[in-house]
């Protein structure tokens, strides 16, 4: 850390960003502002309910407001340093800083992907063993299971930031990216990295089918569940708690896997700076809506909610 506080000021880094200052950016820049504002006020709206609420106090929806707090999180990473820099016309990022975005961003998505299988474990318990759904999923299996997912994500980041952050860097020390992007970082570095990217590549896949292959195990059980039940009704409410949670692992897992999984030689910065854009404004975005609109016990609660505040304005 001594030596990252020594950085002086030539040691900054460029991001380059996504957004030139034509016209068309300028429309593009103002739509990702606006989904970053919403995707703000959903998730910050979303933990209030749940924690004001005592008929949301349950596991699913303690899970949902660490995913809440892990996507506000995300956004406020990598967004507002963006912002900054293209209303400011400045694109430098100091050394320190950039290591603290590549730790954070690496930590979230890491964190918020082991939830994201977990939560299929719930879910599963939910549908295939109800009756002992209070035992399965008590209080310490839930923070369990938040607490693994945060220390196996800040582990992840710490790591992957203090090896990045040690390399040599030189040249212009542009980078082809809106925020510190590790692997466009490491394109700046001075010398060989490329046994350093084939283990993260490693950990990647580790990283991505391991959450993955619980979420999988999770719903060919929940499957095998549901082909057994008789009631029409139970199949539909138990397809009903799935499909929100798979829509969020279809958005968050489709980008992760493209930008980390395809060979090296099919990489493009300009597809990168896309996706990037999609999974860390769009989908922080997409999340609370998902779980909310399609969700009865959150939207009773956001109507008990406005009712109380409309009774407090008319007194």
């Amino acid at each position: 850390m001594e030596i990252w506080l020594n950085q002086s000021s030539s040691d900054d880094f460029v991001l380059l960003g996504i957004f030139s200052h034509s016209s068309t950016d300028l429309v593009l820049f103002s739509a990702v502002m606006m989904v970053f504002i919403v995707a703000l006020c959903g998730n910050v709206l979303l933990i209030f309910l749940i924690f004001m609420d005592p008929q949301l106090h349950t596991p699913m929806y303690f899970f949902l407001s660490q995913l809440s707090f892990m996507d506000l999180m995300l956004v406020c990473t990598n967004v507002p340093k963006m912002a900054a820099n293209f209303l400011s016309g400045r694109k430098s990022i100091s050394f320190v800083g950039c290591g603290m975005q590549i730790g954070l961003f690496v930590c979230l998505v890491g964190s918020e992907g082991l939830l994201l299988g977990l939560m299929a474990y719930d879910r599963y318990v939910a549908i295939s063993h109800p009756l002992h759904y209070p035992i399965l999923m008590s209080q310490r299996v839930c923070l369990q299971i938040v607490g693994s997912s945060w220390v196996f994500g800040i582990t992840d980041g710490l790591i992957q930031m203090v090896v990045v952050m040690t390399f040599p860097y030189c040249g212009l020390r542009e980078v082809d990216h809106f925020f510190c992007e590790m692997l466009s970082l490491l394109k700046l570095a001075c010398i060989d990295t490329s046994i350093f990217e084939n283990v993260i590549f490693a950990c990647c896949v580790f990283m991505l089918f391991l959450p993955f292959s619980i979420i999988v195990a999770s719903y060919a059980r929940i499957l095998r569940t549901v082909l057994h039940m008789h009631s029409v009704q139970a199949v539909r409410k138990a397809l009903a708690t799935c499909s929100s949670h798979l829509t969020a692992v279809f958005l968050f897992y489709g980008a992760a896997m493209f930008i980390y999984l395809r060979p090296k030689r099919y990489r493009a910065p300009s597809h990168d700076k896309v996706v990037s854009v999609f999974y860390t404004v769009l989908t922080p975005m997409l999340n609370p809506l998902i779980y909310s609109l399609r969700n009865r016990e959150v939207m009773g609660a956001l109507r008990k909610g406005l009712d109380h505040c409309r009774i407090v304005n008319q007194h």
